[in-house]
């Protein structure tokens, strides 16, 4: 599990570490890791030209002691100071390794180490900050901890800020590294562990080990009834596909039944493409809404009144009401939660995290916003990002295909949180063995959902 904290959580679990090691430790741990990161981008040290920009306090100080290890190993090390306050022990070490202050930008560096603003800072940079980076605009950025200019807290922006090509940062994620639109300036993350006693974090990532763990798998005695039975309302003469599609995700192979309930002549079609698909009956979750369009609001009340778990989607999503069963997953994109907030798309886009915890208090069930980082929310506050797929997946249908998905999981016994997370994460592992580096089709991620399982390590 990736899990990122606060910058509160993040300083207490700090400063319980410095009463106990000597001083300036933590900072020469911290300082070490991003030397060897930049070291790793450039792939040797002897001559390379590295250029510091330098804030004040301990985030200009990582910066500095490291610009000292990487001049030790024979680097050409310059450091812009952009505070009168740059830290004083870094800048002392750095001078006396052979690194120089300078005063402008001379020398086209190779790579910039972004230690302007630490995790105190607040969104946005000053003018001269943004002249620095002006003048190396098209040279790789290593962000010291985060990229300068973001919030921290909530992964969003709000002016200029850094957009680098690695991000190192130390002792834990902060929310910004996972979470989008900050997530997507932060390049390639660098975790230095620094063995900080953290508490549990409000949002985490998962990986691999942790969808293995989870996922359903059936016993040695088990039978299709036993592994759970799904049932999806979607789809309509004027959208047959979507049935097909919501289908596709649901009998992917998670769970032992699926049943479909939709438009009797779409049916027809569904059943000639998955055989193994039956009428309506008893199920143990629902999928409602893909391209139900006029049928939407009575398939939704229709599945509803089963009183089980379900998945709302698509065209049923104008139709909820407050409050809805806590087993209930919404899964929007940033367009269908604005309508459903009251807010302005844009907003939405801006601040994905705030407006994905709101919809879930708001709507009392999982909210599962769809996005190059999707986010999972459930009405306690804990957030799940998902960091697997690749933008090829931004496709037709791809929607209706994890909808189906998590119905699956929910039949299968996963609770609400853990199907949707669980199933947005396949999808887009799924989306990635079926891009293979090329375009692709909702229906072939589909397909590959199998692939994805078959990949996840033993549990």
């Amino acid at each position: 599990m990736r899990r990122a904290h606060t910058v509160d959580q993040v300083r207490t679990a700090e400063a319980a570490v410095l009463a106990v090691l000597p001083d300036g430790a933590l900072m020469q741990r911290a300082a070490h890791g991003l030397a060897y990161a930049v070291l790793d981008l450039l792939g040797s040290a002897y001559g390379r030209r590295v250029l510091l920009l330098v804030g004040a306090g301990d985030n200009g100080g990582d910066a500095l002691y490291a610009g000292a290890v990487l001049a030790r190993r024979g680097a050409r090390v310059e450091a812009l100071l952009l505070s009168e306050h740059a830290h004083p022990g870094g800048l002392a070490a750095l001078r006396a390794a052979g690194g120089r202050v300078v005063a402008a930008v001379g020398t086209p560096p190779e790579v910039v180490v972004d230690g302007i603003v630490g995790i105190g800072g607040r969104p946005g940079l000053r003018p001269e900050a943004v002249a620095a980076l002006a003048a190396v605009a098209d040279v790789p950025v290593v962000a010291v901890d985060l990229p300068s200019g973001v919030d921290v807290d909530t992964g969003e922006l709000a002016g200029p800020h850094v957009r680098a090509a690695v991000t190192v940062t130390f002792g834990t994620l902060k929310v910004a590294h996972l979470v989008d639109p900050a997530a997507s300036a932060c390049g390639a993350v660098h975790l230095v562990d620094l063995d900080l006693p953290l508490p549990a974090a409000p949002v985490e990532a998962l990986q691999a080990p942790d969808v293995a763990r989870l996922l359903p798998r059936p016993a040695s005695d088990a039978q299709k009834y036993t592994r759970g039975v799904v049932g999806v309302r979607a789809g309509s003469p004027r959208y047959p596909g979507a049935a097909l599609l919501s289908v596709a995700g649901a009998s992917s192979g998670l769970c032992g039944m699926v049943r479909y309930a939709g438009d009797p002549g779409v049916g027809d079609r569904v059943r000639a493409a998955h055989p193994e698909v039956v009428g309506p009956g008893r199920v143990q979750a629902w999928v409602v809404g893909s391209g139900t369009d006029d049928r939407a609001a009575g398939e939704l009340a229709a599945a509803l009144a089963d009183g089980v778990p379900l998945v709302v989607d698509a065209d049923a999503l104008a139709h909820v009401a407050r409050p809805l069963p806590p087993t209930t997953v919404l899964t929007p994109h940033a367009g269908e939660l604005s309508a459903m907030l009251g807010a302005e798309r844009a907003a939405v886009e801006a601040a994905p995290l705030a407006h994905a915890r709101q919809a879930a208090d708001s709507y009392g069930c999982v909210v599962l916003l769809k996005g190059r980082h999707t986010l999972v929310a459930e009405p306690a506050g804990r957030v799940r990002v998902t960091t697997t797929g690749v933008p090829w997946l931004a496709t037709a249908g791809a929607g209706d295909v994890l909808g189906g998905l998590i119905g699956a999981l929910l039949a299968a016994g996963l609770d609400a949180f853990d199907a949707a997370s669980v199933g947005s994460w396949l999808h887009g592992a799924a989306a990635t063995l079926a891009s293979a580096g090329g375009p692709l089709v909702a229906g072939q991620v589909a397909a590959a959902i199998p692939d994805a399982v078959r990949a996840l390590p033993l549990g």
